[in-house]
């Protein structure tokens, strides 16, 4: 059964936050909310999270998975970014956009899209979501938790606990979140392709 962890939305509780990043460096699977809907979270160099990850959701080899960044300093060591590119991603975040760039060798090979080799990249807003990784001091390998069932993610904590109890190792409760899936803006031609309209405003990646 998974842990419940009744999580403040705004003023995280630093005990119940270090918990959460205790377990993450045992291996852990968390599901979490984030300003966009929950997700599920793990450390970049937990496989078998990745595997758990990959189960749940039926994703397939295209899939880009997402590192949640402390900020953006830490987001420019593991994606390549050009001049152009730098200017338009620092201006949008943090914020509701999900940026997909050619990965460095930061990222471990196995969370690299096997073709294109690139990576999502956010800064997220939500409270608890920045508390995580900042506590944990790196980034955290990420995916909405949207079952392959659904359109949107989950929006309680309760409902992944319902849904999730033998699934996941951690269900972080922190009231309602908002479906409100990221933008997705896609630079590995070197451009801005808007492959998802989120809510984040994508005038300012169009031409």
């Amino acid at each position: 059964m998974a842990t419940f962890l009744d999580i403040h939305p705004e003023n995280p509780q630093p005990r119940l936050i270090a918990q959460v990043v205790d377990a993450l460096r045992d291996g852990a699977l968390i599901a979490y909310p984030t300003s966009s809907g929950y997700a599920l979270g793990a450390t970049l160099g937990n496989a078998e999270a990745k595997e758990r990850i990959i189960r749940i959701r039926k994703l397939d080899a295209k899939h880009d998975f997402t590192l949640v960044c402390r900020d953006f300093a830490e987001m420019g060591q593991l994606v390549q970014l050009s001049n152009a590119a730098f200017r338009a991603v620092k201006a949008a975040t943090p914020g509701p956009y999900t940026f997909i760039l050619p990965a460095t060798g930061e990222v471990p090979r196995k969370l690299v899209h096997p073709k294109k080799k690139t990576v999502g990249v956010r800064l997220d807003t939500h409270p608890v979501a920045r508390a995580i990784v900042e506590a944990l001091g790196e980034p955290l390998l990420s995916t909405s938790l949207i079952l392959p069932d659904q359109e949107e993610p989950f929006t309680y904590g309760w409902a992944v606990k319902e849904e999730l109890d033998h699934l996941v190792d951690i269900v972080i409760d922190a009231e309602s979140v908002e479906p409100r899936p990221t933008t997705v803006v896609d630079f590995t031609e070197g451009y801005p392709e808007v492959v998802r309209v989120g809510s984040g405003d994508t005038e300012r990646f169009e031409a």
